[in-house]
């Protein structure tokens, strides 16, 4: 049995996977798993010519249970969460030496093209309801050396040097099979993507687990290559709207309900800003962030549940 599988959720992808399953030549004892959620590329292709194992789905599932469906397909006690545009540089034996209890979970050193680690993205701290505030009113952008942001992407880090890391990038980021057991997996509700890994992460942390930074463990990332192909409007009510369902589980009601204010703040400050440029095709992408948040904002607030909870609610049990 390997100890290590490698699972990489693709959806056209087909630009990047092959990269990706070639830098991974140099872990020949992992087992590898991809899970198409639907390409009409030709992802699938390059898959099955590289003689990976792949899983091909009919429809687009979601990051998050693409991702639970292709751990229930393996055994290995050790879990690598890998995208296909994240190409592997070094092997993996110096993430998994670090995953001893209580540590579950662990992200290594992320490189953008020009080869500079990607500071601010590859670890951050989980975010609290004011980092969130300050980044959906645009504030992180505008100053993006504000004490909240600062701390919250982890700005201060050296990336040559190991330490705690409470959010790896999903990315690339390994963690124990008996840890995903523990928590559920990944919840299914963020879909299609966007915050289920900040949630598995808080929900780890949560559980007692502690997460690591290991940069001798590298990658050379480029990021959002499946994103080009959705509409802004989708892509950002589906990021606001993950956001929100965050809030939801992880703040208490006052910390919720200033999220959801201040969704509704930027988005009809980013609708007028943008009238000028894009006319009404600005009030349309971000109408339906503004229709999502005021619906939270003004009622109460919905559990986002994981999968054994759900099944545990079904059985009417509620230990898992």
């Amino acid at each position: 049995m390997a100890r290590v599988a490698i699972v990489i959720v693709t959806y056209n992808s087909g630009a990047e996977i092959g990269g990706c399953l070639e830098a991974l030549a140099r872990e020949p004892e992992a087992e590898i798993l991809v899970v198409d959620n639907a390409s009409a590329d030709n992802t699938r292709e390059v898959v099955r010519n590289a003689n990976v194992r792949l899983i091909a789905n009919p429809t687009n599932r979601g990051f998050a249970a693409a991702i639970n469906q292709g751990i229930g397909e393996t055994t290995a006690p050790l879990i690598l969460l890998l995208n296909p545009d994240a190409h592997l540089l070094t092997g993996l034996s110096a993430l998994a030496a670090r995953l001893v209890p209580p540590v579950a979970y662990a992200g290594g050193l992320l490189l953008d093209l020009r080869g500079q680690p990607q500071t601010g993205f590859m670890v951050r701290n989980l975010p609290t309801a004011t980092a969130l505030a300050f980044e959906v009113l645009g504030l992180n952008r505008l100053f993006p050396r504000n004490p909240v942001n600062w701390h919250y992407r982890c700005m201060e880090m050296n990336p040559m040097t190991p330490g705690v890391a409470e959010q790896p990038a999903g990315a690339f980021l390994m963690f124990s099979r008996q840890a995903w057991l523990e928590v559920g997996g990944l919840d299914e509700r963020f879909t299609p993507t966007w915050f289920e890994d900040v949630d598995f992460c808080a929900r780890l942390k949560r559980a007692g687990y502690l997460g690591v930074y290991e940069p001798a463990a590298q990658a050379r990332h480029s990021g959002g290559h499946s994103f080009t192909t959705v509409g802004a409007a989708i892509r950002r009510k589906n990021w606001y709207g993950n956001l929100l369902e965050y809030a939801a589980r992880h703040f208490g009601i006052i910390g919720f309900r200033v999220v959801c204010a201040a969704v509704v703040t930027g988005a009809l400050l980013r609708a007028v800003i943008g009238w000028p440029r894009n006319g009404s095709k600005a009030f349309r992408i971000y109408g339906g962030v503004l229709q999502v948040a005021l619906v939270r904002l003004f009622t109460s607030r919905t559990h986002v549940t994981t999968v054994a909870e759900q099944k545990c609610e079904k059985s009417g049990s509620r230990e898992y």
